[in-house]
This record gives C-alpha cells, sequence and structure tokens, in this order.
C-alpha cells in the first residue's frame, strides 16, 4: 500500500490543492483582491476547459512520455504554481494559474493509473487505484482544516503556502518511491506498457470495444450526475428553508466518506470483481439519491454518503476494471478519455439542471433527474459489465 498511499498524496497535492483550493480560500481573497463575479465564472468554465484539455492531451500523446517522468514533472509544476498563487493579485494571472493546475491534475491521474497499472500486483490493483483516488476526499478534508486553523491567524496567503511545502514533500516522497520500484517489476509488462494507440485507434477502441465504451459511459453518467448535485446542492437547502448548517455537516459526510471509501470499495472490487464493486456504487448513490428526494432534510446526509461512496473510488474500480482488458498505457490512455466523458457529461447536467430550474422555478425536478440518470448508470454497470473479456484486447484496435 505504499505505493497507493503516496499516490493519493499526489491526488491531495494535484486535485485537492490544485483544483478545490481556490473555491475553498476565495471568499478571504477576494477581501484584498478585485476577484468579481465574471472572473469566479470564467474561471470556473476555463478551468473544467482545461481539465478535459489536459485529459484529452494525456489520452491522445501521453504514452510517448514515460509516466515516472509526467508524475514529476506534474508534480513539480503544480507545486511551483501553488506556492505563486500567494504572491499573485492580478485576476487575470490568477486565472491562468488555475488553468494550469487543472490541465496538470488530470494528466496527474492519468500518469498514477499507468503506473499502478503496470506495478501493482492483480489481486491488489483496485484497491491501490481506488485508495489514491480517494486522496482528493483527504484534500478536501485538509482545505476545510486550512481555512479554520491556518487562514485564521496567518492570512489567506499561508493556505498557498502550505500546500506549497506539503507539495515539495510529495514531490521528494514520489521522486523517492519511483527511484526504488525495482526494474525488475517493471520489466514484467515492459513490452506492453510501451505499446499505446494512436489517436484513431484509440478512437475506435473506445467506440467498438466493449470495456472502453461502458467506461466511458459510466463516466459521463457519473459527470451528468455528480456535477450537478454538488453545485445545485446548497441552493437547493436554502430553496427548502434548511439551517445554513445542513450543507455543511452534508459535505462533511461527503469528504469522511469518500476517505474510506477508496480503501475499501477498492479491497471490495479486489476481492469479489471490480464489477460487483461497480454496482454497488452505483446502486448505493441511486437508493441514497431516492431517499434525498423522498424527504431532503432527513435524508440529506445519506445523500452526501452515497455521493462519496461512489464518486472517489469509482475512478480506481473503472481503472482496475479496464486493466483487465488492456495493458497498463492503454489503460491510461481510456482512463483520459473516461475523464473526458465525465466532464462533458457534467456540462451537460448542468446546463440541463439550470434550464429546468428556470423552467420550473424549482430544483426539485432537477434532483429527481440525477436520480433518473443514476438509475440509467446503474443499469450501465450492471449490463455492461456482465461479460468479462479475459484476454488482454491491446492489439485489437
Amino acid at each position: 500500500m505504499k505505493i497507493a498511499a503516496i499516490f493519493a498524496m499526489n491526488q491531495i497535492i494535484s486535485h485537492g490543492f490544485g483544483v478545490f483550493l481556490f473555491a475553498a480560500l476565495v471568499p478571504m481573497m477576494r477581501e484584498s483582491i478585485d476577484v468579481s463575479n465574471w472572473h469566479l465564472a470564467a474561471i470556473g468554465a476555463l478551468t473544467q476547459l482545461a481539465y478535459l484539455s489536459g485529459a484529452l492531451l494525456l489520452g491522445l500523446f501521453g504514452h510517448r512520455v514515460a509516466s515516472s517522468k509526467l508524475i514529476l514533472i506534474t508534480g513539480a509544476v503544480t507545486t511551483s504554481l501553488l506556492f505563486s498563487m500567494s504572491l499573485l493579485k492580478d485576476p487575470l494571472t490568477i486565472t491562468v494559474v488555475l488553468v494550469m493546475l487543472a490541465a496538470s491534475a488530470a494528466i496527474s491521474w492519468g500518469t498514477i493509473v499507468e503506473i499502478i497499472s503496470r506495478c501493482a500486483k492483480a489481486q491488489q490493483c483496485s484497491t491501490q487505484l481506488s485508495t489514491a483516488a480517494s486522496g482528493t476526499a483527504w484534500g478536501y478534508g485538509i482545505n476545510g482544516l486550512i481555512i479554520l486553523y491556518v487562514v485564521p491567524g496567518l492570512g489567506w496567503q499561508s493556505g498557498w503556502q502550505l500546500a506549497a511545502v506539503l507539495g515539495v514533500v510529495v514531490l521528494l516522497l514520489t521522486w523517492r518511491l519511483l527511484s526504488g520500484i525495482q526494474s525488475s517489476s517493471i520489466q514484467v509488462e515492459k513490452k506492453d506498457s510501451q505499446r499505446g494507440l494512436s489517436a484513431m485507434q484509440l478512437a475506435k477502441t473506445v467506440v467498438s470495444q466493449r470495456p472502453a465504451l461502458v467506461a466511458c459511459l459510466v463516466c459521463v453518467l457519473v459527470g451528468f450526475t455528480t456535477m450537478p448535485f454538488a453545485v445545485w446542492l446548497n441552493t437547493y437547502f436554502d430553496q427548502l428553508g434548511l439551517a445554513a448548517d445542513v450543507g455543511g455537516y452534508t459535505w462533511t459526510t461527503v469528504g469522511i466518506t469518500g476517505m474510506l471509501a477508496g480503501v475499501l470499495i477498492g479491497r471490495f472490487a479486489d476481492s469479489y470483481g471490480n464489477s460487483a464493486a461497480l454496482v454497488f456504487i452505483c446502486g448505493g448513490f441511486f437508493l441514497c439519491l431516492c431517499a434525498f428526494i423522498y424527504n431532503p432534510s432527513r435524508f440529506a446526509l445519506l445523500a452526501g454518503c452515497g455521493y462519496g461512496l461512489m464518486y472517489f473510488p469509482v475512478w480506481g474500480v473503472l481503472a482496475g476494471w479496464i486493466r483487465q482488458s488492456y495493458s497498463s498505457t492503454v489503460t491510461m490512455q481510456i482512463s483520459s478519455i473516461c475523464m473526458v466523458g465525465s466532464g462533458l457529461g457534467g456540462a451537460l447536467g448542468n446546463l440541463l439542471a439550470g434550464y429546468l430550474r428556470d423552467t420550473s422555478g424549482s430544483l426539485d425536478v432537477v434532483y429527481q433527474t440525477l436520480a433518473a440518470a443514476a438509475l440509467l448508470m446503474f443499469v450501465v454497470a450492471i449490463v455492461g459489465t456482465r461479460a468479462r473479456t479475459p484476454q488482454l484486447l491491446i492489439e485489437a484496435a
């Protein structure tokens, strides 16, 4: 689990800090920096596009660069950019830095998938991938601690500086880990791991081969359901007239559940199969959403539990399932396309949610729609993963 722990730390730096720390610190930053609502809207849109672009670039060209080099490069870039955020005052420059952080985060996760898929034992692959993915949830928690205990006394700049210091520590640990990986463990799949797909082969694989197609469809639905869920949740609580702390407790539940689910769901996948784990977490999310729709005030925390149960480990579970049919390099490429699909699904879900809210005047129908999409995701998980392909398909494209 040493590899999983260190790569979970990389997720804390790249996603927890690089993607989500700004949203946590922006209320304090606006006290000294003229960050308008227009800037916030632009940052939200551009960082999402940057994340998708980074994932797409990795899928198309990532196989040409060694993952061990890419993870160190993205770690160094992310750490440098995190520190620079403590020095910046211009909103446009801040936007550029956040865009670069988002692209770097996407590339970082893809390289983690490749390295773990190549080096982990088959019976531990899903556990390590899911544990690494849960680092984002730990990042949520650390961001909360930074806001509570660091920023009040030292200022918002200290939050970015602390993130950069932790980034340096994680970068050194990652370098030491990669240096210590024995060449013999890499040689086991050296031939397959170096054989990537061209852009046309990758597109054909995603469209025509069941494992890749199902993984991408699930990720589109993951984005379609989870992104609007998160964006509109506090607004929904306001509409219902619930206490302000309900949202805080719900998101705390999301973080804690995500921290635990990374390890537990990964072990479940390795013990009972990735297909069973995927069906379990998708079904759990659907049932929690149904309870939330039935009585939002009573089951708000249960909805947060379902979100954390599904969203954080699903990336590792899917990557482990893809790995059963493809080489580690192709697994990285397909996982990158899955991230693109998730982003596109999230954008579509948010657009639809905004339209439904404007036309109905209520968010009730929005969350009912999300529950219907979660049911579809559950069905896709059941039907799509029913047949397993035992042999590697790296040549099939």
